[in-house]
C-alpha cells in the first residue's frame, strides 16, 4: 500500500512539474523581448534578473486576485472564440488574475515610465477620425493596428460596437480596489460603452453581454483576451495577453 501510495504521489508531482514547464514555456514564447529562459521554477529575464513563478502556496480566490504568483496568472485556461461557456461559472475569469510586478517589469512601474513607450494609433481610419495610445513595448501598437484593421473592414451594422472607444492608458487602480488596471501599462482597451456591460453596473451579478462573437474573435487573434468571458463581467474590456491564447 505505502508503494502505491509512493507511486501515485510521484506521478502526481511529476505532472504538477509537466504543467508547470508548460506554463513558462507559454510565457517565454509570448514575451521574448523581456524573458530569456524559464526553468526550475524560475522566469529568467534578459536583463539578469530573475522571478520565482509558482511561490507553493494554496490561495482562495480572493488570495489570487490580490496577492497572486505568476503561475495563478496562467491557473484558468482561456478558451478563445465561440465556443466557451457563457455564462462563466462562478469566480471562472483567466487573465483577471494579474502579478504586477511581472508587467511592471515589462511596461513600466511608474506612469512616467510607461507614457515613455506609448505611441498613437489611427483607429480605424476609413471609418473614424480617432487616435488610440498604446505601448510598443512587445509590439502592442503593431497588434492594435492589426486588430483596428480587421475591425474597419466589418459591415456597418458591426462597426458601432467598436468606432467609439472608451478609453487605452491610464494609469489607476480598479474601482474599489488596490490592484492596478491593465489600462496602467498601455496595454488595454475599452470599446464603445453604449453596447457594453459591465458586473458593477448589475448587483444581481446576472451575466449581460451585447457584443458580437465576431468582434472577440478579432480581438483573440492578435493576442488580446476579453472580459467578456468572466464571471465578474467586463464586455467592453480587453487586453493583451498572448500567453493566454493559443
Amino acid at each position: 500500500m505505502k508503494k502505491i501510495l509512493f507511486l501515485i504521489l510521484f506521478f502526481q508531482s511529476c505532472l504538477f512539474a509537466q504543467t508547470n514547464f508548460d506554463k513558462m514555456n507559454k510565457l517565454y514564447k509570448s514575451y521574448p523581448d523581456f524573458i530569456d529562459s524559464a526553468s526550475n521554477n524560475t522566469i529568467y529575464f534578459k536583463d539578469g534578473s530573475t522571478m520565482q513563478f509558482d511561490d507553493g502556496v494554496e490561495k482562495d480566490y480572493e488570495t489570487m486576485l490580490d496577492n497572486p504568483d505568476i503561475e495563478d496568472m496562467l491557473s484558468m485556461k482561456y478558451t478563445p472564440g465561440s465556443e466557451w461557456d457563457s455564462p462563466p461559472p462562478k469566480n471562472f475569469e483567466p487573465g483577471r488574475i494579474r502579478n504586477e510586478d511581472f508587467f511592471a517589469k515589462m511596461y513600466g512601474g511608474s506612469a512616467k515610465e510607461v507614457e515613455s513607450n506609448l505611441v498613437g494609433i489611427k483607429w480605424m481610419p476609413k471609418s473614424t477620425n480617432a487616435t488610440v495610445m498604446i505601448t510598443r513595448v512587445n509590439g502592442v501598437d503593431k497588434k492594435l493596428k492589426e486588430v483596428s484593421d480587421e475591425l474597419d473592414a466589418l459591415p456597418e451594422n458591426l462597426k458601432k460596437y467598436v468606432t467609439t472607444t472608451a478609453g487605452t492608458f491610464n494609469w489607476r487602480p480598479i474601482a474599489g480596489t488596490n490592484r492596478m488596471s491593465m489600462h496602467s501599462y498601455g496595454v488595454a482597451i475599452d470599446i464603445n460603452t453604449k453596447y457594453s456591460d459591465y458586473w458593477q453596473w448589475n448587483k444581481s451579478m446576472k451575466y449581460v453581454n451585447r457584443i458580437p462573437m465576431e468582434i472577440v474573435e478579432i480581438f483573440e487573434k492578435h493576442g488580446f483576451i476579453w472580459g467578456g468571458k468572466w464571471y465578474h463581467y467586463d464586455t467592453m474590456h480587453f487586453e493583451y495577453r498572448p500567453e493566454l491564447l493559443p
